[in-house]
């Protein structure tokens, strides 16, 4: 299994999986579709990274790693599903009964969007949001590209960047709309200002559960 020697890891790994499904971790049994898994590994280089823990079912029962295929599958959607590609890092570990689990680290990406290639060929790039890959809104992606292409500005705001960054004082987080409605702003113009405050480190994104919102970072 790519001469990869599993070390003693019985209590270790049922730590992890005692922490459940969440946003760094995702437990793996079957790892059968390429282009599935590049979702997850997409997912967590977009957020701050992940494991994989493969040979752990759903419900946290270890199975143990049942084909050695499955490391080839997992770097196959690093590779080849994902773009720009990612490298993932693998420990094996036995564990109770014998069982061997694999920790298939991804680390956060450097340059983001890390997207992944769906079966219909068309590239979307995920975010992990607690146990699960959901796909990145657009505005997100837009700024991700800029902050990675731009180095950055001078901090001169204009009435609406400062209506913006008022509003969050005030406020935990506030969405697009709202921010068009009471800046009085057309969309381009709203997501414009997000956009270079986000390359400036002075808000983020934040996800609220049905939509992902503007927060200000601290």
């Amino acid at each position: 299994m790519k001469d990869i020697k599993a070390i003693k890891g019985k209590y270790y790994i049922s730590r992890l999986i005692e922490e459940g499904e969440h946003e760094h971790q995702d437990f793996k049994f079957a790892i059968s579709d390429a282009r599935k898994i590049a979702r997850s590994i997409s997912a967590f280089a977009n957020n701050d990274g992940g494991r994989l823990l493969i040979g752990v079912k759903d419900n946290g029962n270890i199975a143990g790693v049942r084909n050695e295929e499955d490391i080839y599958v997992i770097e196959q959607a690093a590779q080849m599903y994902c773009r720009p590609t990612q490298n993932v890092e693998f420990t094996a570990f036995k564990t109770e009964g014998g069982a061997m689990v694999i920790r298939a680290d991804i680390a956060r990406a450097m340059r983001r969007p890390v997207q992944a290639q769906d079966s219909d060929g068309s590239w979307r790039a995920y975010y992990r949001v607690k146990d699960e890959n959901i796909v990145a809104p657009a505005l997100m992606v837009k700024a991700w590209k800029y902050k990675t292409s731009n180095n950055g500005g001078f901090l001169t705001f204009s009435d609406a960047e400062s209506n913006l960054l008022n509003t969050l004082n005030e406020n935990q987080s506030v969405s697009l709309s709202r921010f068009m409605k009471q800046a009085c702003i057309s969309r381009k113009s709203a997501e414009e200002i997000i956009i270079k405050l986000y390359s400036l480190n002075i808000i983020d994104f934040y996800y609220t559960g049905s939509e992902f919102h503007i927060i200000k970072k601290h």
